[in-house]
């Protein structure tokens, strides 16, 4: 099929909910390449999702065997693999028991229905440029005004308040809050870190109301920034984490992961295709992976910090934000045009999130690109 068909097709049948500039066929490692045949070096990454890079072997092998054997038989039977991978969320996070969905906004989801059956409240509060979703529910407690206030009135009923401001914070939880919805960093709003201490004050908040700490860990999770979550970083332990996105090398799947005492019993919740076999053989071996090259992310990231240094950016393992303001797009479009992908999150932030099997040279040719780029 030629560039003019595969455009005009999608122009014509596909709900035109994308802004898209190229078509990628092929990915090995930390690379792609499109229809033309052009090579880049990915630091998009399915948006943080290919943890592994492209079609690991190790992941592509778990994949066609379990294939071979049994690919979808639903939750009303035992699921092969399904209490394995769980029980690996319960030791990586710390928490108690796990319950899997097939994305970030379907765990953040079912982490909204079990805080209000946990504590037997109605609202939530969340952070001003957070996202968490664009189901119904999850859009509810995301932030961004041009995407949620078009579907309103949403449930639950949210409030907002500064990120990383703990007085404001303070004042908005009240007994009719049932979980407070944080990132340990903003991913789509750029790469934001909070201040110093932020995380204990809102699981301290938490613990005086009553109401659940809620970790978002689906684009900060899963060895992202050198640790299995970020809120790790901070030796705050959360009551729900949600991950999905670098859980299954781009595999749909997304799980949540509770304390003990949280936690859902027959009936309370649900869904056809969640935690199959397919998706927790490919998971198990995302983190197999995962587990191999976690010691490394720190130093990748620290290169890229130290590279980049002039343009001030702002580093935890291998997420990386830099400001370009106004000129975010022209930014990316140069760094495509020399062979490598990056993209824009809010405000002008270019956001890094290459597959954490990125190598040295590869940091390398990305920082260099990069550089000439931000400088013009």
């Amino acid at each position: 099929m030629t560039e003019t068909d595969f455009r005009a097709l999608d122009a014509r049948f596909y709900m035109p909910a994308f802004g898209r500039d190229r078509m990628l066929v092929k990915g090995e490692g930390s690379r792609v390449w499109d229809d033309q045949g052009n090579e880049f070096i990915d630091c998009v990454a399915g948006i943080a999702v290919c943890s592994t890079g492209h079609c690991h072997p190790h992941v592509v092998e778990a994949l066609c065997r379990q294939a071979r054997t049994l690919i979808h038989i639903s939750n009303l039977f035992y699921v092969p693999g399904q209490a394995e991978l769980a029980k690996r969320l319960v030791e990586i996070t710390g928490l108690h028991k796990a319950f899997f969905s097939n994305s970030g906004a379907e765990a953040n989801e079912g982490a909204i229905k079990l805080a209000r059956l946990a504590t037997g409240r109605d609202r939530f509060v969340a952070f001003e440029h957070g996202f968490h979703g664009r189901t119904m529910a999850s859009l509810a407690v995301t932030h961004k005004p041009a995407i949620r206030e078009p579907f309103g009135p949403l449930e639950p009923g949210c409030d907002f308040v500064e990120y990383g401001d703990i007085e404001a914070l303070k004042g908005a939880v009240t007994s009719r809050t049932a979980g407070v919805f944080v990132e340990a960093i903003q991913g789509e709003a750029g790469i934001i870190f909070p201040p110093e201490g932020f995380l204990r004050g809102v699981r301290d908040i938490c613990d005086d109301s009553g109401a659940l700490m809620i970790a978002d860990e689906v684009q900060t999770g899963m060895g992202r920034t050198g640790r299995w979550l970020a809120i790790q970083h901070s030796g705050v332990d959360p009551d729900i984490v949600s991950l999905a996105k670098g859980i299954a090398s781009g595999f749909p799947m997304g799980a949540i992961v509770a304390r003990e005492g949280l936690e859902f019993s027959r009936s309370q919740h649900g869904s056809t295709f969640a935690g199959g076999p397919l998706a927790c053989a490919v998971a198990r071996a995302t983190i197999e992976v995962i587990e191999e090259v976690l010691p490394s992310v720190a130093a990748k990231g620290e290169r890229f910090r130290e590279a980049l240094a002039r343009f001030e950016p702002r580093v935890c393992g291998l997420m990386i934000g830099i400001t370009a303001g106004e000129r975010c797009d022209g930014v990316a479009a140069a760094c495509a045009a020399e062979g490598v992908l990056v993209n824009c999150a809010a405000d002008g932030n270019i956001r890094i999130v290459p597959p954490l099997v990125i190598t040295d040279g590869e940091i390398d040719s990305v920082c260099d690109v990069l550089s000439r780029a931000l400088a013009r």
